[in-house]
């Protein structure tokens, strides 16, 4: 007596298409830990960028930055974090953009308006220029505004909470920042694409 296979029910059969077909899989991305590095490069012919400087010649320029750095923070802390008792009666804060700057040019003496403005927009100036050679990834313009800005707001904030005789002033702030805009404009952005340019690497022979 011949034996009939059992037919499944529609529900449990396996479709024809898949019995095949395999689903195509797709190779994982690898990641930036275990990627090749770049001697696996050099060796698979993929161009590699390098400095174009050397690095003891890099490493001279940021030391000789750091140094004006340096000395530009001790400048700094003693014209804003220094104690003025004799104008306690005269500061008070500002939170509202251009209201300082429009009292200095309505009604404040010629010497006096530049004096404070052109000194706010030239204490900005050395972060546009030293900060794109201390700082390689921070060297683009709006990264060099932005950490100007912080460390100025910490510093009008510290002066307007601890120092005696001096106020927060938001007008500050944006001249700071002014000033590292034109420093970065005349002399930063070169600064930084010179000394830390990248070039392709020669092809091994």
């Amino acid at each position: 007596m011949a034996r009939t296979a059992l037919r499944l029910p529609a529900v449990l059969r396996t479709p024809r298409g898949r019995q095949r077909t395999a689903p195509a899989r797709t190779a994982p991305r690898l990641p930036t830990v275990v990627r090749p590095s770049r001697k696996r490069r050099e060796q698979d012919g993929q161009p590699v960028a390098r400095h174009a400087l050397p690095l003891p010649v890099r490493l001279l320029a940021m030391l000789v930055a750091f140094a004006f750095m340096v000395a530009f923070a001790v400048i700094l802390a003693r014209l804003t974090l220094q104690p003025s008792p004799a104008s306690v009666s005269l500061t008070h804060s500002n939170l509202h953009p251009g209201r300082s700057l429009n009292a200095y040019l309505q009604h404040g003496q010629f010497r006096d308006t530049v004096k404070q403005i052109g000194g706010n927009v030239l204490l900005g100036v050395p972060f546009g220029v030293l900060v794109p050679v201390l700082a390689p990834r921070a060297r683009g313009l709006l990264r060099v505004l932005a950490l100007t800005a912080l460390v100025m707001l910490m510093v009008e904030l510290a002066q307007g909470a601890l120092v005696t005789g001096r106020a927060f002033d938001i007008d500050d702030v944006i001249l700071n920042t002014s000033g590292a805009l034109l420093g970065w404009l005349l002399l930063g952005r070169r600064l930084g694409r010179g000394l830390h340019r990248r070039v392709p690497a020669p092809a091994a022979e």
